[in-house]
């Protein structure tokens, strides 16, 4: 594994350092050995975000980072989804001075790194790579729907949400792991920038990709999922919410590309309105009564179970939803970063 310093500056452990969280939490493409933010220097990247110390430091700036490591990072990765997708004006000064560091640069955004004249000649120079994982294949290669997925002999449970930003990446990736631990295999393809980056085998860009193709797409690497490694469950990452007015397409695309067998639901139940532009629009989050009708309309499937995501909730907050939205829904609920997934594969097991 290649060894990643994250950039995240004024961002870590918030939702627009999803990247830069998903990473320290996980991560099988880059060892992450440390995290640079200013706002946060001097503690543990672990302790920031679940309040356990994982061994990756927090360094105010990169020349303090190279100067305290063992060892040079190999890559740089940009932490962070902003609104847009476009690269923060203050991080650049420290990508050049990581390139002539002699550093590759990592990004997952919609404003490439390669295109980029400045960043381009100076990694030219350098001899390193910039690393654009938002960047759909070229248009000649995209596929488009072929209805394969309905057909697959395994199950197909994409994890999709109430809202952006609410950890669905995270949920899908834990019970991926937790469907291996209990001996039923499992695949998780990736949909966003973070999962690639993370070093998901499968999965796409999807809201880099041109409409025409983003069912084609996903559902290409669905397929290729299955016949390369035969899971009896494709776990698939959701994107924003069907019901949310700033994400019209993701949702609605993974269902189409997935054809689920079953859906798992994250919801925010500490969360008043949306995670988008809040400065901007202040959308009120919706009922999960009615997520769960519009997804079962749109995918012609159900929703299996929910899972909760706990922030500004305490344990205590979090039992007591549970047994409500239990009681109310009749569905297993559970909170993944705090209890694990053994609800949801129990639930999966009686599927197989």
């Amino acid at each position: 594994m290649e060894t990643a310093l994250i950039l995240c500056e004024g961002y870590f452990g918030t939702g627009t350092g999803k990247t830069a969280n998903g990473l320290v939490r996980y991560s099988r493409r880059y060892r992450i050995i440390g995290v640079l933010d200013r706002t946060k220097a001097g503690r543990d990247a672990g302790e920031v975000l679940d309040g356990k110390p994982c061994g990756i430091p927090i360094f105010a700036d990169l020349r303090t980072a190279l100067t305290k490591l063992p060892e040079k990072p190999d890559t740089l990765i940009l932490g962070v989804a902003t609104f847009g997708g476009y690269i923060p004006a203050e991080f650049r000064p420290v990508i050049l001075e990581a390139i002539k560091a002699g550093m590759n640069v990592a990004a997952g955004l919609h404003e490439y790194l390669s295109e980029d004249r400045e960043f381009a000649e100076l990694a030219a120079r350098q001899g390193v790579r910039l690393i654009d994982v938002r960047k759909p294949r070229p248009l000649r290669e995209l596929e488009q729907f072929s209805d394969r997925s309905r057909h697959l002999p395994c199950l197909r449970i994409p994890v999709l949400g109430t809202d952006g930003s609410i950890g669905k990446r995270t949920t899908a990736i834990l019970l991926t792991e937790a469907l291996e631990g209990a001996g039923i295999s499992a695949e998780f393809v990736a949909t966003g920038q973070t999962g690639l980056l993370q070093g998901a085998r499968y999965g796409v860009p999807i809201d880099a990709i041109r409409g025409d193709f983003m069912v084609g797409e996903l559902e290409a690497q669905i397929v290729k999922a299955y016949e390369e490694r035969k899971p009896k469950v494709i776990v698939v990452e959701g994107q924003g919410s069907i019901s949310h007015p700033a994400y019209v397409c993701g949702t609605r695309a993974i269902l189409m590309a997935s054809m689920p067998s079953g859906i798992v639901l994250q919801h925010a139940p500490g969360r008043k309105v949306r995670n988008f532009r809040q400065d901007v629009v202040s959308w009120p989050m919706p009922p999960i009564e009615k997520e769960i009708q519009m997804l079962e309309l749109f995918s012609d499937s159900k929703v299996l179970a929910l899972t909760l995501n706990h922030e500004t909730l305490t344990p205590e907050d979090v039992k007591r939803i549970e047994e409500e939205y239990e009681s109310r829904y009749g569905l297993p609920t559970c909170a993944p970063l705090l209890d694990g997934c053994e609800k949801l594969v129990d639930r999966i097991r009686v599927m197989l």
